[in-house]
């Protein structure tokens, strides 16, 4: 099965619209499925004396507000429909979260085939029913939640009217970089167990090890963030894959796709010329005269195995030879 892989640009634009195009240009070289990004009015979104994470203070100008920094990296209606329009041209998928309900329905405007509930909105009973109304498909990420919150957002936007089988729910550590011994995969599985849904993984560790094991354990949406430069001012670009990386993440769980097949156990097309190679017959160890008994004293297993498998020793012990056999000779009954 094909995964969903989205290719996270957030804010990575730094409110320049060429670097944004650069962006889509790098997630469609990749190969990736989605080029997301971020929607909002920094206004809806934060109060003015709201402080930033740590992350963000680390990785942008100490004496500047969240809001402030938010404001900078907002994507106007004009930048929206370039990189719409420049995705298309690229046959890459636009894509975009929105963080306020106005910015919702900008994006419903704009045709998004499905919505992404970012980990911070997973709380936000407005917000949810407004996702859940609109009957798309849902990616609901899980950043700093637990089960019962998970539960809740569910049945919110089931009430509203998405299904559950509309909703993949996303496995994400809200931390970045995220710490490898709080990425915690195996609650996908939980996750997925435990309300029946498809499952996906959002991640935030450097590298690209991660996601591939996601995709292994049965994750059908990846999403990672991505950069031109992590050199770059901004509050993601350190936590985020260079384009080379990002190429690199692609073709390993494209590879992994293809190698998790489709579970039923028999030999591959490539083995069944191995088997008589690999497998044994059973041969004469010494010369066997006509009449004489098979016994282990004059019987050898060895390669190849275009004879009488091993399996049925047992059944050859004891029969009588029909013709005379030279040593290494296969057994004929």
């Amino acid at each position: 099965m094909k995964n969903l892989i989205i290719a996270e640009a957030g804010v990575n634009h730094n409110g320049d619209i060429a670097i944004a195009c650069a962006l889509i240009d790098a997630a469609a070289d990749a190969g990736a499925d989605l080029v997301k990004f971020q929607t909002f009015k920094a206004d809806r979104l934060v109060v003015g004396t709201a402080q930033k994470a740590d992350y963000q203070a680390k990785t942008t100008d100490a004496d500047e507000s969240q809001f402030e920094m938010l404001k900078h990296l907002e994507l106007s209606a004009t930048m929206h429909e370039q990189l719409i329009d420049h995705a298309a041209r690229r046959g890459i998928e636009f894509f975009s979260t929105a963080f306020d309900l106005d910015s919702l329905d900008y994006l419903m405007k704009l045709g998004m085939a499905r919505i992404k509930v970012p980990s911070g909105e997973i709380t936000n009973l407005p917000y949810l029913r407004k996702v859940g109304s609109y009957g798309k498909q849902v990616i609901l990420s899980t950043g700093m939640a637990n089960l019962g919150e998970i539960e809740a957002a569910l049945l919110v936007l089931e009430q509203a009217g998405t299904p559950r089988s509309h909703i993949t729910v996303l496995q994400c550590t809200t931390e970045y970089p995220a710490p490898m011994d709080e990425v915690n995969l195996r609650a996908m599985l939980t996750i997925r167990d435990a309300f029946g849904v498809a499952v996906g993984y959002s991640d935030h560790t450097r590298g690209i090890e991660v996601p591939i094991a996601a995709v292994a354990l049965g994750a059908t949406v990846i999403e990672k963030h991505f950069t031109l430069d992590r050199s770059l001012p901004g509050p993601d670009h350190q936590a985020s894959l260079d384009p080379a990386e990002l190429r690199a993440m692609v073709a390993a769980i494209r590879n992994i796709e293809v190698a998790l097949g489709d579970g039923i156990k028999r030999p591959s097309p490539s083995e069944i010329k191995n088997q008589p190679l690999s497998r044994k017959s059973i041969v004469a160890q010494r010369a066997i005269r006509t009449g004489e008994s098979f016994s282990p004293e004059n019987l050898a297993v060895k390669r190849p195995g275009y004879g009488i498998s091993p399996m049925h020793w047992d059944a050859v012990i004891g029969q009588r030879a029909r013709r005379d056999f030279m040593a290494d000779e296969p057994i004929e009954l």
